[in-house]
């Protein structure tokens, strides 16, 4: 059912290290994949790079046929590969197609808007013409993190494809196998050896090696500030390029005057789908103190509504955290905020679940940012909630922080929306609402990251500016 194999220089390979998979809401092992060492990031290196020019220069309408050869196998396959990140993220079924929709939209959309972006822009003065052209950076390394294991593929290889970047993806050593699954696709629709490769293995390790090469031109990642840091320092062998969607802490400001049912109902999908293990989710839930317990009383509601488990069969619409580590550190967390003084409206229970990796919906209020719950990114299900009396400080608070990726407004007044969205310091503002597609650019400031995901603005990073200029 699984595939073991790495995708490297358009083979499936073996290696001497095996490394085993663990379903977090079960915690039993799933299966043993083929882990990749130095010499088989070495082999991917030197095939990416040998394929480098030949692919920059493969016809363009011939990457496309590629990568809508490959969506439309990948649509084939959609049992299997949401199989994989079910098994091995232990989310629920339901949740799984999030995952599996953008990897399909990616290749399409890039596929359809590549030709148009890449027309050469032309300058003419008195006596010369200009051509401005884009030319495809080189080597592209990926490292993916293991919340959305099949979305975070659709990222990076929808951009490196159709720019013509040959592309080394390496997935979280927690969630591989759908990234592995995608390989044996690639495998199997034949695509040109050198343009795709994918394999998983200890995350420093084999992190490092690829990362001091000199060989990438551009190192893409999704994964914490930290993260981020390490790799900039270790890749620092030569210069490269960089794209990267880290860290988030994004406020959740819900102001007398919103609409509360919409606020509680965005609040609960963004806190509680995927556990609560989206980058974007809300983490400094901020509310007006007139609308406290109105608002609370709403979350009540739906919370209880929210059925924890993983069976395919089951009605569950909440998942497990990816492992027994991840609960305990978020329980930690919870239990930090009621020593200090928080109160627990709901759930905070670790032992509530027999086995995995499930923590249930736990909502907190009279929450104080000398509890490490306010300062550190919760990346779990629950909600932790500090209210608010006046505008300029709520501002404040919500821009009190390193992190700059996603932040969302609740107001019924458009002139309040405008005026605070102008002050927050977020690479994303969504007011009354949410929305993500990969129409729209998805990137953050501060220390959340550099560069883009999705969008035609994400295809900046792939390319160098080429510009001819020919005397007239």
């Amino acid at each position: 059912m699984y595939t073991q194999h790495m995708y490297i220089d358009g083979q499936l390979i073996v290696s001497d290290q095996k490394h085993l998979i663990i379903n977090p809401a079960t915690s039993k092992h799933v299966c043993e994949i083929y882990s990749a060492t130095k010499n088989e990031a070495e082999m991917a290196l030197l095939s990416a790079k040998g394929f480098e020019i030949e692919w920059a220069n493969t016809d363009i309408n011939e990457r496309i046929d590629w990568m809508q050869k490959l969506k439309k196998e990948i649509i084939k396959n959609e049992e299997t590969l949401r199989n994989c990140v079910h098994y091995e993220t232990g989310k629920t079924w339901k949740d799984t197609e999030e995952d599996f929709k953008l990897l399909v939209d990616s290749l399409d959309y890039y596929s359809k808007n590549i030709t148009n972006y890449l027309n050469p822009e032309i300058i003419k003065d008195t006596d010369y013409t200009h051509k401005i052209k884009k030319s495809p950076v080189g080597v592209v390394v990926a490292y993916l993190a293991w919340n959305f294991p099949l979305l975070n593929i659709g990222y990076k290889l929808g951009p490196a494809m159709a720019s013509g970047c040959p592309i080394i993806i390496k997935p979280s050593s927690k969630t591989p196998l759908s990234a592995y699954a995608v390989g044996k696709i690639c495998h199997d629709i034949g695509l040109p050896k050198g343009a795709v490769h994918i394999l998983a293995g200890n995350d420093r390790e084999l992190g490092n090696y690829l990362s001091s090469s000199t060989v990438p031109a551009l190192i893409t990642l999704i994964g914490s500030t930290q993260t981020g840091i390490d790799v900039i320092s270790n890749s620092a062998t030569s210069i490269k390029r960089y794209s990267m969607e880290l860290g988030g802490d994004a406020p959740y400001i819900v102001f007398a005057d919103a609409d509360l049912d919409a606020a509680a109902d965005i609040l609960t999908a963004i806190k509680f789908t995927n556990a609560g293990q989206i980058c974007v989710s809300a983490n400094r839930v901020l509310v007006e103190k007139s609308v406290l317990d109105c608002f609370t009383t709403k979350l009540l509601n739906r919370i209880a509504n929210i059925v924890v488990g993983w069976e395919r069969e089951s009605n569950a619409n909440m998942g497990a955290l990816i492992d027994v580590a991840a609960k305990e550190r978020v329980h930690r967390l919870v239990v930090d905020a009621l020593e200090k003084g928080a109160t627990l409206q709901c759930g905070g229970n670790i032992n509530q679940y027999e086995e995995g990796a499930f923590y249930p919906p736990t909502l907190l209020t009279n929450i104080s940012d000398k509890m490490e719950i306010f300062r550190n990114e919760i990346f779990g299900p629950v909600i932790a909630i500090s209210t608010f009396d006046d505008e300029n400080d709520v501002v404040k608070t919500a821009n009190n922080t390193l992190a700059g990726l996603a932040s969302y407004i609740f107001t019924e007044d458009k002139e309040k929306a405008t005026r605070v969205s102008n002050e927050l310091s977020f690479g994303e503002i969504h007011v009354n609402g949410i929305k993500y597609s990969i129409e729209l650019p998805h990137s953050g400031i501060k220390q959340s990251g550099i560069g883009c995901d999705c969008s035609l603005h994400a295809l900046q990073e792939y390319f160098s500016i080429k510009r001819l200029s020919i005397k007239n």
